[in-house]
């Protein structure tokens, strides 16, 4: 989810023309009329990208909102996953075009602090959704889920489903650093009963949440430990390309996979077996809700605070004793992308 941008070193103006074309303004409701709910108050959205599923889904929760709240919404999107100068400019334009507040799933957790700053600076309401800022308290409030738990539900499965047998891990992580991908690794451990630096964890490898860069790392775990019997990946995308990798030695059936979103396409994995159990999240929650309080506070003045839990359920078909889940029925009603 989250990546540093190490890459982009375009000049000021090109950077400035990026973020403009990317950013569009949706008339949502009878807000842009000046109808109740908000008297044509403007939400803006700025999400990681435009194309991951996730943030698709993000979009259509926040346009739902923002008819339901009376509000109009102004959408943004970095022009590839670790963005930061895009999204900086996108906060710049927004706050010059009026919101009232921004919801925000930063790229650079800590390089967009300062823009965030002069947006609150001038009155903007910043919510962050899905991925905290560095500091957290650098936005007003966070809607997100608890990625931590999200991790926690993924090792305790993995921990009941290898009853007592010794456990050879490998770690699909996404980029050092990231907040959202520490947090659910920090989980995964704690769920399976074991602190870093086990020495049941045989294998770590970034993959940036990718499906080809994820069966790379499989590939590169393997190959220095051939025994591995449990993955834990970052999310689905980087499941799938680990099951590629397994499936490529035979073994796919010996492996145990888990991992976090919740996406379609990730549940159906489950459903097929690819992989064994996933903490699914709702980025559709955290859009509306984010939504529904930049309106209270154009109505109120009353600022969101703090952090709001937007849930996350356990998906699998083999239940395991002892560790609360839902079957993959379920996950397909609730699953985005």
């Amino acid at each position: 989810m989250l990546r540093r941008n190490r890459a982009l070193r375009t000049s000021a103006g090109l950077t400035a023309l990026a973020a403009v074309s990317a950013l569009t303004l949706t008339a949502c409701g009878s807000g842009a009329q000046g109808g109740s709910g908000g008297g044509g108050t403007k939400v803006g959205l700025i999400t990681k990208t435009d194309t991951n599923p996730f943030f698709v889904k993000m979009k259509e929760g926040a346009e739902r909102a923002a008819k339901e709240n009376g509000v109009e919404l102004v959408s943004a999107a970095g022009k590839f996953d670790g963005d930061n100068a895009g999204q900086v400019t996108a906060i710049e334009n927004m706050v010059n075009s009026g919101v009232k507040g921004i919801l925000i799933t930063p790229n650079d957790s800590k390089a967009i602090v300062p823009a965030l700053a002069k947006a609150r600076a001038k009155g903007v309401l910043v919510i962050a959704l899905d991925s905290p800022t560095e500091p957290q308290d650098a936005t007003d409030a966070l809607f997100a889920t608890d990625n931590v738990k999200a991790g926690e539900l993924i090792g305790r499965y993995a921990k009941a489903a290898m009853a007592g047998k010794e456990a050879k891990i490998a770690t699909l992580d996404l980029a050092p650093g990231v907040a959202v991908g520490v947090q659910r690794h920090q989980g995964f451990l704690k769920g399976f009963g074991i602190a870093e630096g086990d020495p049941s964890v045989v294998c770590m490898q970034d993959t940036g949440g990718d499906q080809a860069k994820g069966q790379t790392a499989m590939e590169n775990c393997l190959q220095k430990s051939p025994d591995i019997n449990v993955v834990y990946t970052i999310n689905e995308p980087a499941a799938l390309g680990a099951h590629t990798a397994l499936k490529a030695k035979g073994l796919e059936k010996k492996v145990l996979v888990v991992s976090v979103d919740g996406g379609c396409t990730g549940t159906k994995a489950v459903k097929e077996g690819k992989i064994a159990a996933t903490s699914q999240q709702y980025p559709l929650e955290m859009a509306s809700q984010g939504v529904k309080a930049v309106a209270d506070f154009a109505k109120s003045g009353k600022k969101a605070s703090g952090y709001t839990d937007t849930g996350v359920t356990l998906i699998t078909d083999a239940a395991k004793t002892g560790v609360e889940a839902e079957d993959t029925a379920y996950g397909l009603e609730k699953c985005w992308g």
